[in-house]
């Protein structure tokens, strides 16, 4: 099958460009031709506070082969939805938990990973780094303030970036939890198949048409925040699962339409349901009961092997240190004379043999299959 958008997988702009154009020639398909897209507008509260949510929701699944077939299954369990032809990308996410299960909200960083030009395919580099603060738990339409920062800035505090994209709209409390210095606590590699999806339902929206953004991720978490050995799980890796996310990207409407605050959050969280009620109805006997982010998962299974918080302080991880191949400060426990790769280990965290997650492409395959 042919996915034009997997070439432009290191170039951000080129992507997300095509995905728009892709996006409004499947709305033109649809007759409305007259319609204009908008991104997800802001929460406003009671008191009239603006929040940036994310109107997004998950199952979780033992194993990715589960969702064989699932494009199939949205077509033929959700009436009014209709898959963006040709939507079909993918991402590799090395995401990192910087902050413990005692912290008001979720700290991650977030990249790509890719091999550099002419390099040993046996490395991958993080690139397009990204620090994101959110709502714990992942039921709710959460808080997610997100900003892209240099590798050069890893260390650097990210706030002037928070308050460059969102201004006043930046709770205080999301101020200054960012400027707390950030810690690995844990690692978690994703290799992500995604694609688009437009949502109708005229009777309950109205001329409302919801742009639906959905993937399918195969991923690992490593079994300590160093991403060593554990004698426990006998492996690096303790926990290897699949999830299936559908989040609101934004909204395409007459252009001459004007709709209320509560009218588009009413269409967002329909939406939302539209799709989760028959897909959990479908994946009911293997659904994982797992309430917690995938930041929060890894923290989970870190703490699930006995490491202590004071343990991770201790050892005081920076994100600066995972891209490198030989350790500044580190060796090996072992062998004093050989610095600790952590790029190395990182790399297991994707392509260890008994772990190895699946190509982008093959799991694209997987979910296109017929059922």
């Amino acid at each position: 099958m042919e996915r034009p958008l997997l070439k432009h997988i290191r170039n951000h702009e080129a992507l997300f460009l095509e995905i728009a154009r892709l996006r409004d020639l499947a709305i033109e398909q649809l007759g409305l031709g007259n319609y204009e897209f908008s991104k997800t507008p802001k929460f406003i509260s009671e008191t009239g506070e603006r929040f940036t949510i994310e109107p997004e929701r998950s199952i979780i699944l033992p194993d990715y082969h589960l969702f064989k077939g699932l494009k199939h299954a949205l077509t033929e369990r959700v009436p009014g939805l209709t898959i963006v032809e040709h939507s079909d990308c993918g991402y590799r996410y090395p995401t990192a938990a910087l902050a413990g299960l005692d912290a008001p909200f979720i700290k991650r960083l977030r990249s790509e990973y890719f091999h550099r030009v002419d390099e040993d395919r046996s490395i991958c580099r993080p690139v397009n780094l990204s620090y994101g603060i959110k709502s714990r738990g992942k039921a709710d339409n959460r808080l997610e303030y997100e900003v892209w920062v240099p590798e050069s800035q890893l260390e650097a505090d990210p706030m002037p970036l928070l308050v460059e994209k969102y201004g006043e709209d930046l709770p205080h409390e999301v101020r200054h939890f960012a400027q707390q210095k950030p810690m690995i606590y844990g690692w978690m590699g994703v290799k992500r198949a995604a694609f688009e999806a437009l949502y109708r339902n005229p009777a309950v929206m109205g001329d409302l048409v919801i742009c639906i953004g959905l993937s399918v991720d195969a991923y690992n978490i490593g079994a300590r925040p160093d991403l060593s050995f554990s004698p426990t799980v006998d492996s690096s890796i303790a926990a290897s699962n699949a999830e299936f996310e559908w989040e609101v990207m934004g909204y395409y409407a007459p252009d001459d339409a004007h709709y209320t605050h509560d009218e588009l959050w009413a269409a967002i969280n329909h939406s939302l349901e539209a799709i989760g009620e028959p897909i959990s109805e479908l994946y009911a006997d293997d659904i994982m009961p797992i309430m917690e982010s995938k930041t929060e998962r890894i923290l989970s299974t870190v703490y699930g092997q006995g490491i202590t918080t004071d343990e991770i302080r201790e050892l005081n991880l920076r994100p600066q240190e995972f891209l490198q191949t030989s350790s500044e400060r580190r060796v090996k426990p072992q062998d004093p004379n050989r610095k600790v790769n952590f790029l190395g280990r990182l790399n297991r965290l994707f392509y260890q043999p008994e772990h190895q997650l699946p190509a982008i492409e093959s799991l694209h395959d997987l979910i296109a299959h017929s059922r």
